[in-house]
């Protein structure tokens, strides 16, 4: 029997990070208009292995008590994973992950914040993926503060930091980081993760942006291999621009 290449058996990764903001087309929100199929759409064009969304409504008033991480995963026929960040409009809010393949150990992780009354709960979901049989990656979504102070993103990137430490799996991180390359928050992230990216493109906003706050990136020392990195130009959907990487599994 000749033996299988093992690039052909696990092929490449295609992982997109997209913060999705509810479904709600930024040009329409004062009409509280909810897309899912344009999100859908976004996601479907890029044909992803793995997506980490953020700012996902279930059964939120504003968003027509409709849950978003359920009709994605329906629309694109992929599993998925909700995790709740908190209560909003008589609903949940948060991440969620899609995956094409089996997904188990599902968890999430509350992230810590200062005492600012305003400052909203974070979390991590993460996911076991198998991404062939019996070959098994983690894949987390998070969506840190977005307090022009950067004290919050500093406690949750190095918490981050301490949950996925012993994780002995293969593991990708991907989300809103809600911080540039040049930020504490990222120098933090960077000490443990390599980033798909060094010169990355502008994610926010979606009309002439100007600014990187949305990352992808895998535990240092993982047997991952950046094949691209890419910005997709999709101005309607939400008021991020969503980001593809495709990695290799060495």
């Amino acid at each position: 029997m000749t033996k299988q290449n093992s690039k052909a058996i696990v092929p490449s990764l295609r992982i997109m990070a997209y913060n999705i903001h509810h479904a709600n087309p930024p040009s329409k929100s004062k009409k509280g208009i909810i897309d899912i199929d344009a999100i859908a759409r976004v996601i479907e064009k890029q044909h992803p292995d793995l997506v980490a969304l953020q700012e996902v409504d279930v059964n939120t008033k504003r968003s027509g008590n409709i849950n978003e991480a359920v009709l994605l995963a329906q629309k694109l026929k992929m599993n998925f994973y909700f995790g709740k960040a908190i209560d909003h409009d008589g609903g949940d809010y948060g991440v969620a992950i899609l995956s094409r393949f089996p997904i188990s150990n599902q968890r999430t992780y509350k992230l810590p914040k200062n005492a600012d009354l305003k400052a909203e709960q974070r979390v991590l979901a993460i996911v076991t993926a198998e991404v062939r049989k019996n070959v098994f990656i983690r894949f987390a979504s998070t969506h840190l503060d977005a307090q022009r102070a950067e004290e919050n993103r500093i406690l949750q990137a190095a918490e981050i930091n301490k949950i996925t430490e012993k994780e002995t799996l293969p593991l990708i991180l991907a989300g809103d980081l809600n911080a540039a390359p040049d930020t504490e928050t990222i120098r933090i992230f960077d000490s443990m993760f390599m980033r798909t990216c060094s010169d990355c493109g502008f994610t926010i906003p979606v009309i002439k942006p100007n600014k990187t706050i949305d990352h992808i990136g895998f535990r240092i020392g993982n047997p991952f291999k950046v094949i691209s990195h890419e910005v997709i130009p999709e101005s309607y959907a939400s008021d991020h621009l969503p980001i593809l990487s495709v990695l290799e599994l060495k």
